[in-house]
């Protein structure tokens, strides 16, 4: 049985003309690119072509570029080192409630350590608003992270004019464009960013590799401590079949992001609307229009999302839900929850994310096979009693107030 693979927006399949790139610096002898023989001085140049090639895709220059071990390093490397760097002066932190736990959990460690940290609000689409992100800034605030979209339901911020009143305010601003980079312009003069994250695996290049963006004369305090690699801001020999693979695949997504993104967004709606006219009680999640190309983000009324996984994994399709399995109980989504999702719909997530290879005919084999699930298992909780009273697709009210977190 052929596989439908449509979970895109945890990792993508490495393009072939990846991989053919990457082999040359695997099976060559594995030169260090910081000694000055022949063979380091190869190595060097393949990380620096590398480092050229990301540049491009953010439209900044080649020095700004910290390769690293992936999208969550990034992150941290962003937050932590501006942190660090800055605290002597200003210990406030602004973020949103829906951002990736690469950026939250080092939140969290930040408070711990006496920061005081702003938690944003997002609308019922998952929008943080700009007026909020300037309302919310303080004398002593020294960052703002706000993803460039949202990895479970696609929401893409308006993160040019966040970036841009902060940086009128004189205040750092990072984004995490691990979903967004290859995917939709990431221009970092366009947005107005001073950090910017992306992963290698989201576009079609290797796992285990990662690009953190630092702007010219944003201070960043280092991390890793050792002999002093990318130009003394991450140590560790550089993984340069990985790092090749990136540049690869950065050339790559410049080449058919223009044509490739309204495509997937053509199969993305074809699949929203279909589903919706099929299937009873289902929401789509996040925003309609400010949304990645190829996120279809819904929720089933009084299903669990897991098991509507299953049932689609044992039809040959793999898909994704934004609900995490603890302690034996499924909980639902924080991004959800954020957005006011009432738990009926919340717990029954799904995420279809779609690819370079995605095509008609597999779209149609997902809109074939999820109702015929979702009859089941609602006969099914039928059958055991299982149902949810309450209605509503929405709980709670728009205005929440932001969240002040301290030791």
């Amino acid at each position: 049985m052929d596989r439908i693979y449509l979970d895109h927006a945890a990792t993508t399949p490495p393009a072939t003309e990846v991989l053919d790139a990457m082999l040359p610096a695997l099976r060559d002898v594995g030169g260090n690119p910081s000694s000055v023989h022949a063979v380091g001085r190869a190595a060097a140049e393949r990380v620096e072509r590398a480092r050229a090639a990301v540049a491009r895709l953010l439209g900044c220059a080649p020095r700004e570029i910290i390769f690293t071990s992936g999208g969550t390093e990034a992150d941290n490397l962003a937050i932590f080192g501006a942190a660090y760097a800055r605290e002597a002066t200003g210990k406030h932190l602004i973020t949103s409630a829906v951002e990736h736990h690469a950026v939250l959990r080092g939140v969290e460690a930040l408070a711990k350590r006496g920061w005081a940290v702003t938690i944003l609000p997002v609308d019922r689409t998952g929008l943080v608003d700009p007026a909020a992100v300037a309302a919310a800034i303080r004398p002593d605030t020294a960052l703002v992270t706000i993803m460039h979209a949202n990895n479970e339901v696609g929401t893409v911020q308006p993160i040019a004019e966040i970036g841009a009143l902060c940086r009128a305010a004189g205040v750092l601003v990072h984004t995490d464009a691990v979903q967004t980079a290859g995917h939709l312009s990431t221009l970092v003069d366009e947005l107005h960013v001073d950090m910017l994250s992306l992963s290698g695996h989201k576009l079609y290049g290797p796992q285990g590799v990662g690009a953190l963006y630092l702007r010219t004369g944003a201070r960043l305090t280092p991390l890793m401590h050792g002999g002093g690699h990318e130009r003394n801001r991450r140590s560790g020999t550089e993984n340069v079949p990985g790092i090749v693979g990136l540049g690869r695949a950065a050339e790559l997504a410049l080449e058919e992001m223009a044509a490739e993104a309204p495509r997937q967004a053509a199969l993305r709606d074809r699949l929203l609307a279909g589903l919706m006219e099929r299937i009873p009680d289902l929401a789509i999640t996040g925003h309609r229009t400010h949304r990645l190309p190829n996120n279809a983000s819904l929720c089933v009324k009084g299903l669990e999302g897991e098991a509507m996984l299953i049932h689609l994994d044992a039809a040959g399709i793999a898909a994704s839900s934004g609900s995490a399995c603890a302690s034996g109980s499924l909980e639902p989504s924080h991004v959800l929850i954020a957005m006011g999702l009432a738990p009926g719909y919340a717990l029954g997530s799904l995420r279809f994310t779609l690819g370079r290879g995605t095509t008609d005919a597999e779209i149609d084999a997902v809109l074939d096979a999820l109702p015929d699930i979702v009859t089941r298992l609602r006969a099914q909780a039928a059958r055991n009693g299982d149902t949810d009273g309450c209605d509503c697709l929405f709980c709670g009210s728009d205005d929440e107030a932001s969240a002040e977190i301290a030791l």
